[in-house]
């Protein structure tokens, strides 16, 4: 299949860059990069290169903007917002990342690493790990995802609670603009306060400002001590009521505390391989809860069985279980992280990436629930997330027996009614995904015009011929 709308001289100019190996031509391999994860994006693209440094990358974008040419850049191909596909017009190169994942350096006393942009995560926590360090960014997308992504999408996961989200862990970039030209921001300092932050710019600019090609991340001690537990609830309500006495018992040492409802436990109880109820009987509520400590084994066990003894005595908790190995931790953790997953089988999945402030969490819920419901008799909420910081992956299944297409064509009225309730208690319609083409006309349309107009100017200024992205998070048409 030959895919129109580059010139096919235009074509042979940028595969030179790269060569013809790296140039990928046929649509079989380039198919599997035109499609979100969950096939609400499909787009058209004549060539995928794949470029192996940084002056490569300089050179394919300085050819793309004298020429006019549109370039989507791609990592691992694991976001959720649309952001890494090309449109349907077949005017776009993809420019993938792959090759250019090494990990430069690692630096165990300064407390550094520096990798390329498509380093997959998983290799970068090995190579901080392989040093007694820990790199904390952990998402279910760990062992595909990679680092330039992460850093466009200002990634968030798990361990947002104690580490925060990627623009926290990363100290300097090395970035290439869309005029060709290089900017080496890959300072290792803590402090430097020389003018603009570059830096923060073009994370979570999701490649609408530029291809970062290098970045340095904070990296920290590897726990001493580490607890996990899992403790059935009766509310929200409750959850934050422990999650509150959990933060003034453990302090920093509380490196996680996920929300789940007791549909999310019995979706991957049904669907995930090798997961299974954590507690004799069913409860509305769940509360996974991390514990990493500096010193001992023996203080994390501590903490863990003093919060619990305490959600136990004041009527918090109605049963809980302590990990007792390893493998017993991973398997609580994998039960959260497959969560999502866990819904396809279920049929259709309308979703949500929400942030509120953490104490109007129970509000939130409830009132989301009812404005759902009350659209849509019999749809199945799963709501869950990082309660410790406010994110709320807000869910909704298909109600039993339903069309499946039927149901996602709500999709833009579902969201109108969750984001309407997220804005009106001062929250996010994008906690950790990112904008993209999902949410870019929503974006444009709630918030204040002087935002967007400061949004356009700054992406006219690096990106005057408009060939980084286009389409995605803000439009300058």
């Amino acid at each position: 299949m030959t895919i129109q709308g580059v010139p096919s001289d235009l074509l042979h100019q940028f595969a030179a860059i790269v060569g013809e190996a790296n140039a990928l031509r046929d649509q079989a391999d380039i198919a599997p990069r035109l499609v979100e994860n969950r096939g609400l994006y499909r787009g058209v693209s004549p060539m995928v290169l794949k470029p192996g440094s940084t002056q490569e990358v300089s050179e394919i974008l300085k050819l793309a903007t004298e020429t006019r040419t549109a370039i989507v850049p791609q990592t691992g191909n694991t976001g959720l917002v649309g952001g890494q596909v090309p449109s349907t017009a077949g005017t776009e190169l993809i420019v993938s990342l792959e090759r250019m994942n090494r990990i430069r350096d690692v630096d165990p006393v300064a407390n550094v690493l520096v990798a390329e942009g498509g380093a997959i995560l998983a290799e970068v926590q090995k190579a901080a790990e392989d040093v007694g360090r820990l790199f904390p960014l952990s998402l279910g997308s760990e062992g595909s995802c990679r680092i330039g992504g992460n850093l466009a999408t200002n990634a968030g996961g798990t361990a947002v609670l104690a580490y925060g989200n990627m623009r926290q862990l990363c100290l300097g970039l090395e970035v290439v603009l869309p005029t060709g030209e290089i900017w080496d921001g890959l300072r290792r300092l803590k402090k430097d306060n020389t003018g603009y932050d570059l830096r923060d710019l073009f994370i979570g600019a999701e490649g609408t400002l530029g291809i970062i090609t290098g970045a340095v991340l904070k990296l920290f001690p590897q726990p001493v001590g580490h607890q996990v537990a899992f403790a059935g609830l009766s509310s929200p309500e409750d959850a934050l009521r422990l999650f509150e006495k959990a933060s003034n018992l453990c302090g920093t040492a509380l490196t996680g505390f996920e929300l789940m409802p007791r549909i999310g436990v019995e979706f991957t109880t049904r669907h995930i391989d090798g997961v299974r109820d954590p507690l004799s009987e069913p409860h509305p509520w769940y509360a996974l809860i991390d514990i990493s400590t500096s010193d001992s084994a023996e203080t994390a066990e501590t903490m863990v069985q003093s919060l619990l003894e305490l959600g136990l005595e004041t009527g918090l908790v109605r049963d809980a279980v302590i990990a007792s190995s390893v493998a017993q931790q991973k398997a609580l953790w994998h039960m959260r992280e497959s969560m999502s997953d866990a819904q396809k089988p279920e049929g259709g999945s309308i979703k949500h990436d929400v942030s509120v402030p953490v104490s109007s969490i129970p509000a939130f819920m409830e009132a989301a629930e009812k404005g759902v419901l009350a659209a849509m008799p019999g749809a199945r909420i799963c709501a869950f997330g990082h309660l410790g910081d406010g994110n709320i992956h807000y869910n909704i299944s298909q109600p039993v027996g339903a069309d499946k297409q039927a149901f996602l064509e709500r999709w833009r009225e579902i969201n109108g009614i969750v984001h309407g309730i997220v804005l009106s208690m001062n929250g996010s319609i994008s906690a950790e995904h990112g904008i993209g083409q999902l949410k870019r006309d929503e974006l444009a349309r709630i918030r204040p015009a002087i935002e967007i107009d400061l949004m356009r100017r700054i992406k006219r200024a690096f990106d005057p011929a408009n060939i980084m992205n286009p389409g995605k998070v803000i439009s300058i048409d």
